[in-house]
């Protein structure tokens, strides 16, 4: 039993009804209009827009038509009042015997409840996390990876067929330095004094496992290697184990994903998958050789004017257009992004999320202006951005980490709070919006803590449940709760 469902069907049945009666034209669309909760509670348990969607096209006053459709609907045995309110809206008061029925279907459907087939079994890739491998998930991340967790979770339940999968960024340069790093630890896991960890390499202790893991494997033979051989070695071992490492960290999130694709073999595979994307897009007449402007404010220290090939991604609402290739050849950071989305559209999916930081805003339209061409306008693409959070402890901006050092890890949260409050809290405000995690507030039984309150009311509800089963014994209550977060 689905109450918004339940209603959207009433008052699209009001509008057919409008329709025959000549007030609303018979083309007129009548789906596309929401039912919600009001923004405050006092409004009433309902509201919809569905007069404000219907009144432009059909050439009427929304109020009007909202005065109509709210005469309409306060003819139903269970609804106490329709309002008019604003520009349109439409607010729903029900009435109490109404409540019953819902229960009784909140004890018959237990998990259930709620579940609906919008999505008709439709496939949507949805990709989040996407860390580099260069070590274990930090605060950031772990918000990205709630978020797209529980985004994938809502499409499943709304009947969407959900693909949950992590970009592995295994073909930059930052696996190169970490291949590095990797390597000094492995000579001090053959007792070499290596001193201070030199700058631009990764100092966190999580790389001594991967050291000790090559100095048992090798031996000393990496010693008598050039770099040109060992590292691609190294790189390969370190790159495997960190992903370990974050598959751990995603794990007691509660996280998992079906697909791991790796930006390597886009391009380190029997065909260039990269180069192939590059060529489909030329044949479009997408690619050209040309000059960019260049950026606005201070210029990086590598911007060059000269000339480029760029994908005309302007063509499809991108502010600039985009380098493909380097100045010696290789290709630019944009392109096996490129490829990659175009792999997701080969696998069959039209409909792509991305769960990005909020520092990756600068991507919302070229990624979308690089499906649009790959697809020829069939496939699309959804970005999501995360806001950063602020960790705090007794109120004091908490920094230090257990594993990495210089940032604080997924699996610290966890070790601290339990991963229950780490979910709740990060999905506590909506996911552009900056948010304050603190690390002692989500443990207290007070009224401070959001998370007590989720607790409080899975015991209240237990309690219910247990004095209805002393009074009714014979009455089934057999229903699933959720467990409550600890």
């Amino acid at each position: 039993m689905n109450i918004f469902a339940i209603f959207e069907h009433r008052i699209r049945g009001i509008l057919e009804q409008l329709q025959a009666d000549g007030v609303l034209p018979g083309d007129a669309k009548t789906s596309g209009f929401v039912v919600e909760p009001p923004r405050e509670a006092a409004h009433g348990d309902l509201a919809t827009n569905a007069a404000m969607m219907l009144a432009k096209p059909a050439r009427l006053n929304p109020k009007e038509l909202a005065a109509r459709i709210a005469e309409k609907l306060a003819e139903a045995k269970d609804v106490a009042k329709a309002e008019v309110a604003g520009p349109g809206f439409i607010n729903l008061t029900l009435k109490p015997e109404f409540w019953p029925a819902v229960l009784r279907a909140v004890l018959e459907q237990g998990k259930d409840y709620g579940r609906s087939n919008i999505g008709a079994g439709e496939a949507v890739n949805v990709e989040y996390v996407s860390a580099n491998p260069t070590g274990p998930l930090h605060v950031g991340h772990t918000r990205g990876a709630i978020f797209g967790d529980a985004l994938a979770n809502l499409l499943d339940f709304a009947g969407y067929k959900a693909a949950r999968e992590y970009y592995i960024n295994d073909g930059g340069g930052q696996v190169d330095v970490l291949a590095r790093s990797a390597f000094l630890r492995y000579r001090e896991a053959l007792g070499e004094d290596i001193g201070g960890i030199p700058e631009g390499l990764y100092p966190g202790d999580y790389l001594k496992p991967v050291g000790a893991a090559l100095a048992k494997e090798y031996g000393k033979r990496l010693l008598r290697m050039k770099e040109a051989t060992w590292l691609p070695k190294v790189r390969a071992k370190a790159v495997s184990m960190m992903m370990d490492l974050i598959r751990d960290d995603l794990s007691a999130l509660g996280i998992t994903h079906e697909v791991f694709f790796s930006e390597r073999s886009l391009f380190d595979g029997e065909t260039d998958q990269v180069r192939e994307a590059i060529e489909e897009l030329r044949s479009k007449d997408l690619v050209y050789v040309g000059r960019l402007s260049p950026p606005k404010g201070k210029a990086p220290d590598d911007w060059e004017d000269r000339e480029q090939t760029l994908f005309r991604s302007t063509a499809f609402g991108d502010d600039e257009d985009r380098p493909l290739l380097k100045s010696d050849g290789s290709y630019a950071y944009f392109a096996p992004d490129i490829a990659y989305h175009r792999n997701k559209y080969q696998r069959g999916f039209n409909h792509m999320i991305i769960v990005l930081g909020a520092d990756h805003g600068g991507y919302v339209k070229r990624l979308s202006a690089a499906v649009k061409a790959l697809s020829g306008g069939e496939a699309d693409i959804d970005v999501k951005l995360c806001q950063i959070v602020r960790l705090f402890k007794g109120g004091q901006p908490y920094k230090m980490s257990k594993r990495a050092g210089s940032f604080i890890t997924a699996r610290d949260l966890v070790d601290e709070v339990g991963p229950g409050p780490v979910r709740y809290m990060m999905l506590h405000r909506k996911n552009d919006a900056q948010l304050d995690f603190d690390l002692e507030k989500v443990v207290e039984q007070s009224n401070d803590n959001p998370v007590f309150y989720v607790q409080y009311a899975h015991a209240r509800a237990c309690s219910v449940l247990s004095k209805a089963r002393e009074g009714f014994p014979d009455l089934d209550l057999s229903i699933h709760l959720w467990p409550a977060l600890s």
